[in-house]
């Protein structure tokens, strides 16, 4: 793991009103801050801030020589404060409920103002990274030239609600709630077709089925690398992401964002639908010239930003590609 910077934050005042002091972690990449175009990348519901490197989650997207490449960009991302990176119990977040989309992303923006960063080349996020990549530039409309959401959407669904919502309860009732809530959670980032292809009803020694082994795998790695706390607050921060937060339209606040925006879904996302894509899009499209849309096809269904590599490079490649021409001017 790359070292952490810290900034620490005092008295933020949450939108459910309470006031809390906290610690701010983050890590960068590439090129000097403030000598190269800066990326943004908005790390998933149990992921980091290392996306690159031997380590790194997202390596095959971010590094030198690839698709986000850190030999023209500078990669700055943060940590969902209280998401246990850092590995210091102090900096747990217990009251979890405090806290929204909203908030996290109002506190990035501090943490941008602290590191005197005043605007961005890209903001870009996968599932709830994608969510709080909509906040940010909902926030600050002319915080990034790029808005760069994937597998995700400005608001969670009913459909994406009611999982976390079964999420929690299993968080908070179960006698093993992160391997539990990981087991769900897993038919719901993967599809049957994926399931299928990958396990073709294999056993273990002729004693229980393959797929059962994988996820119980997937349940003991969480438990052994997350915190309980921290679940429970990626899953509210899931939960709350909203960029009209129930005050005005969505198109009455997505037009103010002066970013190209960049919606990537994934044909057989089971948690964010593409249909739900596709209808920001449409929508956006009526008043907004530079938005497109990209779709990335596979049987994985919503982990497929970390699994098809190579279909996510080519569909940002015309974005990050223009990187030679950004750093003359």
């Amino acid at each position: 793991m790359e070292h952490l910077n810290f900034i620490e934050i005092l008295n933020y005042k949450t939108e459910s009103g309470k006031t809390v002091s906290l610690m701010l972690s983050y890590q960068t990449f590439g090129r000097s801050m403030h000598d190269s175009p800066i990326v943004m990348v908005n790390h998933a519901l149990t992921g980091n801030s290392n996306v690159t490197g031997n380590s790194g989650w997202w390596s095959p997207i971010v590094g030198s020589g690839k698709c986000i490449d850190t030999d023209y960009y500078s990669i700055l991302s943060f940590n969902i404060p209280g998401n246990g990176f850092d590995g210091i119990n102090e900096h747990l977040i217990f009251n979890y409920k405090d806290f929204t989309a909203k908030d996290i992303a109002k506190i990035f923006l501090i943490g941008l103002e602290k590191l005197n960063i005043t605007s961005l080349f890209a903001i870009i996020g996968g599932s709830v990274g994608g969510g709080l990549a909509w906040e940010l530039a909902a926030l600050k409309p002319n915080l990034t030239k790029n808005l760069i959401p994937i597998a995700s959407d400005w608001k969670a669904t009913d459909w994406v609600i009611a999982n976390c919502h079964i999420q929690e309860s299993i968080l908070n009732n179960s006698s093993k709630p992160l391997f539990d809530a990981r087991l769900h959670a897993m038919t719901l980032y993967r599809t049957p077709e994926s399931f299928l292809q990958k396990f073709q009803r294999g056993k273990v020694k002729n004693i229980f089925f393959d797929v059962e082994a994988w996820l119980n795998h997937h349940g003991n790695s969480l438990h052994e690398r997350f915190q309980l706390s921290a679940y429970k607050l990626m899953n509210q921060i899931l939960r709350t992401i909203d960029i009209t937060n129930d005050t005005s339209s969505f198109i009455e606040v997505a037009r103010q964002i002066v970013a190209d925006i960049h919606i990537v879904s994934i044909n057989s996302d089971l948690f964010f639908k593409k249909e739900e894509n596709w209808n920001t899009y449409l929508e956006l499209k009526k008043t907004k010239e530079n938005v497109t849309i990209h779709e990335i096809h596979s049987i994985h269904g919503h982990d497929a930003f970390l699994i098809e590599h190579d279909q996510l490079s080519n569909l940002l490649d015309s974005i990050f590609s223009q990187k030679a021409m950004k750093l003359v001017i």
